[in-house]
């Protein structure tokens, strides 16, 4: 995506107005700056505050923070860039689609259909199961990964109601931009194409696209319900939401800093899933009881992981990960 000019510039002038040096001294001020896509009531954006407090009492030293809000910095495509250049967000919750141009491996822990259940979904982000693709990102876009939120449950939201195959059949929806959105959704027979998550409510509202798939918390803090007021169940994924800090930022820190950032970036990530997966039934139902959705089931969903499993294992080793799949899928 295009960063915006407002963007880019308030990117570059905090790059360049910066006023704590991360190479001096533990006992030195160190200023480090977050940024999040929404408000401070959606959980991304708790999570990195839970990351700031459980920092500030791992660590000995004089810290401050900056946090930008509501995609002031642009959205999650502008903030792959800036952690990996190391400027303007040091750190972030990210959806793994949105790091695939540096790390093409990444959105394999946000595939639909990956996770079984929530226990199933927590075993795996709670052990070292996705290491392997933690040290690619950090190899090959300089961003680290300190911990792991997400829980959201994604479900199809469009305009008209979807609530089989059939009516899916050629449906127009926005994926992310990894290519393993648009290779499941194409098999289940949809139309999908990948279009900036800030022009979605527009390309909705206009006929563009009839809808996109999304969790309740994101539904409700954009409104994308004035424009897409169906939710249909598929509970295609559960989110992995990365905890990241720029790699370039995260070596200039003191090595005990570095430690606590590890410790808080873990402690945060289990924060932001207990918080995510607790509210996203919450906030569904608060759009029923507001009038502001319809949810429905889809029918034949076990018709769904038929279809998308040969993606999957095609995916995989393409990108030399089936070894990594099957332990996902055993754990």
């Amino acid at each position: 995506m295009t960063i915006k000019a407002t963007g880019l510039a308030k990117a570059i002038a905090l790059a360049a107005t910066v006023t704590a040096s991360l190479t001096g001294a533990a006992s030195a001020e160190i200023t480090l700056r977050g940024a999040s896509m929404f408000d401070e009531q959606h959980a991304y954006t708790k999570t990195l505050r839970a990351f700031e407090k459980q920092l500030s009492e791992n660590y000995d030293g004089e810290l401050e923070f900056e946090m930008h809000l509501n995609g002031e910095l642009g959205d999650e495509s502008d903030f792959v860039t800036f952690l990996q250049q190391g400027v303007a967000i040091d750190y972030a919750v990210m959806a793994p689609a949105n790091m695939a141009v540096f790390a093409p491996s990444i959105p394999l822990m946000d595939m639909p259909f990956l996770f079984r259940d929530l226990d199933h979904w927590n075993a795996v982000l709670s052990s070292d199961v996705l290491k392997p693709l933690e040290d690619e990102l950090y190899d090959k876009a300089d961003i680290k990964v300190i911990g792991y939120a997400g829980g959201g449950t994604r479900n199809l939201v469009s305009d008209g109601e979807i609530s089989n195959m059939d009516e899916l059949a050629g449906h127009k929806m926005r994926v992310m931009g990894a290519p393993i959105q648009a290779k499941i959704f194409s098999a289940l027979g949809a139309a999908p194409s990948a279009i900036a998550y800030n022009e979605v409510y527009n390309a909705i509202q206009t006929g563009v696209i009839g809808g996109f798939e999304n969790e309740a918390a994101s539904i409700q803090n954009l409104k994308f319900y004035e424009v897409a007021p169906n939710v249909t169940l598929t509970k295609h994924t559960i989110t992995v939401r990365p905890v990241v800090m720029s790699g370039k930022t995260f070596r200039k820190l003191p090595e005990d800093l570095q430690q606590a950032v590890l410790d808080a970036g873990a402690a945060a990530g289990a924060y932001g899933r207990e918080l995510e997966s607790r509210e996203d039934g919450e906030k569904l139902q608060q759009m029923v009881d507001a009038g502001q959705i319809t949810v429905t089931e889809f029918e034949g969903r076990d018709a769904m992981l038929d279809l998308v499993v040969p993606v999957q294992d095609a995916y995989a080793e393409e990108l030399g990960a089936t070894e990594l799949l099957s332990a996902i899928r055993a754990k």
